[in-house]
Parts: structure tokens; sequence; C-alpha cells
């Protein structure tokens, strides 16, 4: 039997149950050549609408359309679920303004006369707020403005606009103030969404969530690949066609044209030629830097920032993308000794289990383990072949269990040569070690007295003079391929390492941490000295 045609209201009832449909039927968007079209979501915001969850964190490049879809998904969920309310936040009051004004125009794009049963008709209309008879409301805000628009509410959605250009000093403050006012139902959500700005606590945010470790932020990630880019920017991509052929003898991109890193983007990426010459011109006319930051291909690329860093942060980045997992907990739980297993993948990461009869070296960095944003106490291992083995930081470890998490994690990887900085608790790791856990293969370093006679002491004492030594040791080391380093941890600080008048040290990250960097350089010295004071 044929299928009984669906009634007007019934498709309208459809319709209002879709936000896909609701946006492509009834809301009306203003596009790049200033004519108003239906909103039609595009493929990346539809694959949005369908993998969102309750804490979402979203990293693109420029103009992708995100907020547009936030306005819309607002005003539909306004205008089908009475007595909800809806804040976006932005980074500049002029932003704001104009998202309001966007706001106000998809409402009025409704086709209020033709169904005014379907649309809530207006209570208040000002600077700020759409508030709609059936008691729902949508609020604009900028970050960093007059009051707090956030405490005291109860919000079904929260959308974080552009936030890694907030004021440092706010955003983990507004994000800690946001959850607690999400409304408590299945359906409400956050949303944080941003293009990177180097290093704040929305790129900590982002890629701890993006590497899946302990986070309950789902990460999206849109390069610059995604189809919204060849739509939006249509225009430009017809500029960098035409101006490849002008300097080809108009002919089109092949793959014969590709310069290597082209070809990778080509093979490994999927990228087509069009958006590869869409690539070559947009660095042409802005520069590698800003091209890689506002259109990334992957998320290491969007929070670069000016090269300061004393590591070359290009080798970095592309280090990064093929490290080594560390092991699963269940791996190591009936290898690892009891006193380790409560750290595995909780700042304990291993990477390979020592073989037989294998020399391993190590470095340490001390801190109190006093926890909150104080320093972490780091090791790192390596075997002599520069290949990591093993990574461990925290910050709320106290010296004496530290010292114990030293001595096993050293004889577990063949009573590993550790070089330990003398510093002001490494003082105390180095005097336990020796003379509680009797551990002799330690690091000693040549120093002279006061009459100039030559002796030894335990660990490495790092001054003005051998810091700079021992850091561009590291550096040479791995900018020639000659250390495999797999911890993340220890990348994101070389990533940020800077030299700032005479200084070495972290200067821009969130915490200052420089830990990893440290016990990295000092398993490199341990690796310099080659000895081994035990036979394994």
């Amino acid at each position: 039997m044929p299928k009984k045609p669906i009634s007007k209201n019934g498709k309208l009832k459809i319709i209002m149950s879709d936000f896909k449909l609701f946006s492509k039927n009834f809301i009306k968007i203003i596009d790049n050549n200033g004519d108003s079209i239906p909103f039609i979501l595009n493929a990346e915001q539809e694959q949005f609408t369908n993998e969102m969850t309750k804490y979402n964190i979203i990293l693109k490049g420029r103009q992708i359309g995100f907020t547009t879809w936030s306005l819309a998904y607002m005003l539909y969920s306004a205008c089908t679920k009475s007595d909800t309310s809806y804040i976006i936040m932005t980074h500049h009051n002029k932003v704001t303004q104009s998202l309001f004004t966007k706001l106000k125009k998809m409402y009025n794009s409704l086709p209020h006369s033709k169904f005014p049963e379907l649309f809530p008709k207006t209570l208040l209309n000002n600077r700020d707020e759409l508030s709609l008879d059936n008691g729902s409301r949508i609020i604009v805000a900028t970050a960093g403005g007059i009051g707090d628009p956030i405490s005291g509410n109860t919000f079904e959605l929260v959308h974080l606009s552009e936030m890694a250009k907030y004021p440092n000093e706010n955003q983990e403050e507004i994000i800690a103030t946001a959850i607690p006012a999400l409304a408590k139902s299945p359906s409400s959500k956050i949303i944080i969404e941003s293009t990177g700005m180097g290093f704040n606590y929305y790129q900590e945010m982002f890629m701890k969530a993006w590497r899946g470790k302990e986070s309950v932020w789902k990460a999206h990630f849109y390069n610059f690949l995604a189809d919204a880019y060849s739509n939006q920017f249509k225009h430009t991509f017809d500029e960098a066609e035409e101006y490849f052929k002008a300097h080809n003898k108009g002919r089109r991109m092949s793959k014969k044209d590709l310069e290597p890193e082209e070809l990778e983007i080509h093979e490994k990426y999927g990228a087509n030629f069009r958006q590869l010459m869409f690539r070559r011109y947009m660095i042409e006319t802005q520069g590698l830097s800003k091209f890689t930051r506002e259109f990334p291909l992957f998320p290491e690329q969007a929070f670069s920032t000016t090269n300061k860093s004393v590591f070359d942060t290009n080798k970095i980045i592309e280090r990064i993308q093929y490290v080594l997992s560390p092991m699963k907990t269940n791996e190591l739980v009936k290898v690892l000794p009891p006193i380790l297993q409560k750290y595995i993948n909780k700042g304990l990461e291993i990477y390979h289990l020592p073989k037989r009869l294998q020399r391993c070296y190590g470095g340490v960095d001390t801190a109190s383990g006093t926890g909150g944003n104080n320093d972490n106490s780091t090791i790192t291992i390596f075997d002599s072949e520069g290949e990591q083995m093993a990574a461990f930081h925290r910050n709320d470890v106290p010296t004496y269990d530290f010292t114990e998490v030293v001595n096993e994690l050293g004889r577990f990887f063949n009573y590993a040569y550790l070089c330990i900085e003398r510093n002001y608790m490494g003082v105390v790791v180095l005097e336990k070690l020796k003379k509680e856990y009797r551990y002799v293969n330690l690091l000693k370093q040549k120093t002279f007295d006061q009459k100039g006679k030559k002796q030894l002491q335990l660990g490495f004492m790092t001054t003005t003079a051998t810091k700079p030594v021992i850091i561009n040791d590291l550096k040479e080391n791995f900018e020639l391929g000659m250390v495999n380093i797999h911890s993340i941890q220890t990348l994101e600080e070389m990533k940020i390492y800077e030299e700032n008048n005479g200084k070495l040290g972290n200067r821009r990250a969130v915490g200052n941490h420089d830990d990893c960097v440290i016990s990295c350089a000092m398993a490199i010295q341990a690796m310099k000295q080659r000895k081994y004071y035990v036979e394994i």
C-alpha cells in the first residue's frame, strides 16, 4: 500500500523537533555576498551537532561558523523549550554587540506571520538580552565586562566564544563559574570554542582533552582541510587558483608541482590541489607562521607563537605527531614494583620495558612536593641508544616518597645511572638514596675546594655557567636525532623554553614549569659520562 502523505501539521512537528530542519526551513543568515539565505548546516556544523556531549571544547581556524551555529541553536532551543536560558560570551564588547545584532536578525527572519503559533513573541529586546514570552531567554556578554552575568543563573547552554582571547587571569575563573551554572538536565551543555592564541589556560584544557588524559571535555578539532573553508573562502580559493595559473603558464597545480611538505599534506592528510594552492597563496600573502595559527593542519600548529624558544619548535611539533603512547596500565601492573603501580599513567609513563643487560641513564629534578601550582618532581630515563624508556612528573609527592620512586624506578631500569640535580631538595634525595637505599649508581660532579683540591660530589649542580651547557647539550641531542623523546609533557615544556636577558626557563606557560626539561637535560649528562658503577 502507498504511504500515507504527511499532513502539514505533521511536517511542522517534524521540523520543530529537528534543529537541522528548523535552521534550513526557518532561519535566514547573511552570507559573504550580503545575501539573505537559509541557514543550511555545513559538514563541520552538522558533525558537531551529532557528536557534541555535555562538555565540549573546540579548536578551529578563522570563520568556520561555530558562533553562527551557536546563535541558531540557542534560538531554536529557546523557541522549542519554555523557561530555559542561554548565554554566549565573547572576548570584546564590539563582537558581543555584533553577535546580538546577528541573533536579532535571525529571530526576525523567522516566519512569524505565516506560523504565529510556532514562535514565541519577544518580551524584552535590549542590548544584551532577548527574552521570549514562553519564559526563555538568550543573553550575550563580554568576558571581563561589568558585572557577572553567569553566577546566580541557570543555563541550558553556555558558549564561551574565542576563549583564548579572554584575559588570561579570567579564563579559569569563568569556567569555574560557568560549570555550576549549567542546568541539572541531561540536555544542558557547555561549549568552549576558539582559535589558538599561544599558551594559556584554554590551550592547556584543549590539549589535555585532545590527548584524552583524564579530561571530562570532548575535544573537537577542525583543520584547514575542512569543507567549510572551501565554501566560506571560495573567493580566496579562486584567487589562489588564478595566482598559481598566472605563474605556471595557465595550468592548475599537479603532483609534480608539490614541494616536500605539500606532498606530505597531500598524501598523509588527503589535501586536494585546490586546498594546496590556497595554502601556498595564503603563505605568500601573510607568512607561514600566521597561516599555521589561523588555518592549522593539526592542533600544535594553532598554538605556535613567535619562535623565541631555545629549541626548534618545528622539530618539536613534528616529533609530537609520532610519539609513542605510554604502555597501558594492565600491561604494567604485574611487572612494576608495588610502590610504582599507583602512579602508572598518573604521572608515571612507561614507553618501553628494560631488556636484559641493557644500560639505562636517568635524570632527576626534585621539587617540594607540596602540590598546587608548584614545580613538579621529574624523572627521565633513556636507554644507551637514546630511546626514552620512562618519564615521571608530579608535584604532590613529598620528597621522602619521591626518593622511594627514584630508587624503585632506577632499580627497575637495570639499576640506571642517575644524574640528580643538586638543588636544595635534590640534596635530600641524594643523601637518602646513598645512605638509606644504598643506591650507588649515581653521577658525581668534579669540583674544586678553596685550596684547589679536586673532589667529587654527588649530583649535578646547575649554575649560571653550567645551565647553558646542559641545555645546549639537550638541544643538540634532540635536534640532531640522538635522543628519541616520547614524553608529551617534556616536548610541550621544550616548546616554550626561552632565553630572556641571559636567563633560561619557561617564561610563558601557565605555571611556568620547566622541570621535565631539566630532568631530560640531566639524563643527557648521565649519558655523556657513560659510567656504570654496578654490574648488571
